[in-house]
């Protein structure tokens, strides 16, 4: 049995990779101090958590979703409501908003319903893997624009070639930033909009981490830009600003006919969300919103912490202005290693887990992502093994 030629057109998915390498240590007695995975550790609302209580003791619950039923149309009014609150942005919850289950389902499905053979994706690199990894999947053509500290992260969109353009269907962005935690303005989406007007490219923004800022600095929705709405859409999800990473549910808002044509996709693949969930999602959507504020102070000492500890151990990083990762290069010391053996070193010789950075690209090499989702003592407890990795006095 052979996997189909795009299958092996996927490049090694290195965070399975780091999985199998930090087993081994704990099978070996290490106690990995995991900063691998932006996988949150914070406890769901609450609130949110006896919503689903009570709702999976409702027989009615546990059957399909349906498309036009109560609850889902509740949720997509309260997705709407949000949207509204959060960024001043009216949507029409009918055609304009689309639940998912997660971000990374509908980002990867957006790449099906779209893309032909000879279609490219742009993806700006480093990137999520499932920006890179959709488009490889649906048979498109993936086309990398190097995002580097030189341009601030930040594609080169006027520099791409006329026929590289006019082969484009989609334009993948997301700030704030994973993994490079880059921020941006209003002023760069109106010249992304304006680059593209008239070439007939869908722009798809992942904006994960619009809550999780620091220092003042409110992230904006690309939909804030004024007409920007025919050609865009924008994934959210609710794993990072409610911690419910694993309760799968996100949604996609923007131009309802590509939401059309990516609700058609998924209705040939899915039968919806589990109704308690989406119950909760109404809650955590609608419901008080002390909740974000607290998690995003909570990152933002672990933040400071863990920042200042690597400065004070010779290991220079900037305090990013949103996410709860930092995007650092590979120490000067170990700098003739790739990212992936460094993680390893760091794995095996100091009990700490991170991601290598060229598990979002190949512009990655060279560094590597910290996800602060320990609490504050077990990232001293890395500090301190970092340190004495690195063989530097404090």
């Amino acid at each position: 049995m052979h996997e189909a030629n795009r299958m092996k057109r996927l490049p090694l998915y290195l965070f399975t990779i780091m999985d199998d390498l930090k087993a081994k240590a704990r099978a070996k007695g290490v106690d990995v101090v995991d900063l691998g995975m932006g996988n949150p550790d914070l406890p769901t609302p609450k609130h949110v958590v006896e919503e689903l209580r009570q709702q999976v003791l409702i027989p009615e619950n546990h059957r399909y979703s349906r498309p036009n039923g109560a609850v889902e149309i509740k949720l997509k009014e309260a997705i709407a409501q949000w949207y509204f609150q959060r960024f001043g942005i009216t949507l029409d919850p009918k055609e304009e908003v689309l639940p998912l289950i997660g971000a990374k389902e509908g980002i990867a499905h957006l790449s099906l319903a779209f893309l032909n053979p000879d279609d490219i994706g742009l993806v700006p690199n480093p990137a999520y893997p499932v920006h890179f990894n959709g488009v490889i999947m649906a048979g498109g053509i993936l086309y990398n624009i190097p995002l580097t500290p030189e341009n601030d992260y930040k594609p080169n969109l006027k520099g791409l070639s006329r026929e590289v353009v006019k082969m484009s269907k989609i334009l993948f962005l997301s700030y704030p930033h994973n993994p490079t935690t880059q921020v941006v303005d209003l002023h760069f989406f109106q010249e992304v909009v304006n680059w593209a007007k008239g070439k007939d490219i869908i722009i798809a923004h992942d904006l994960a981490y619009s809550d999780i800022v620091f220092e003042g600095y409110k992230a904006p929705s690309l939909l804030q830009v004024k007409g920007a709405k025919e050609g865009i859409i924008e994934f959210h999800t609710l794993s990072k600003s409610y911690s419910m990473a694993g309760w799968r549910i996100a949604f996609c808002v923007g131009d309802r006919e590509i939401l059309r044509s990516l609700a058609k996709t998924k209705s040939y693949i899915d039968f919806g969300i589990f109704r308690p969930v989406q119950y909760a999602a109404i809650k955590a959507l609608t419901g008080p919103q002390d909740y974000v504020a607290e998690l995003t102070e909570i990152y933002r000492k672990r933040r400071d912490l863990f920042v200042e500890g690597l400065n004070k151990i010779g290991w220079p990083v900037a305090k990013p202005k949103a996410t709860f990762y930092l995007w650092t290069r590979i120490p000067l010391k170990y700098s003739a290693l790739t990212s992936m053996e460094f993680a390893t070193l760091l794995i095996e010789e100091a009990g700490v887990g991170v991601a290598p950075g060229t598990g979002f690209g190949e512009y990655g090499e060279g560094y590597i992502r910290f996800a602060l989702v320990e609490p504050e003592e077990r990232l001293a407890i890395a500090l301190k093994r970092m340190q004495k990795l690195l063989e530097i006095e404090s």
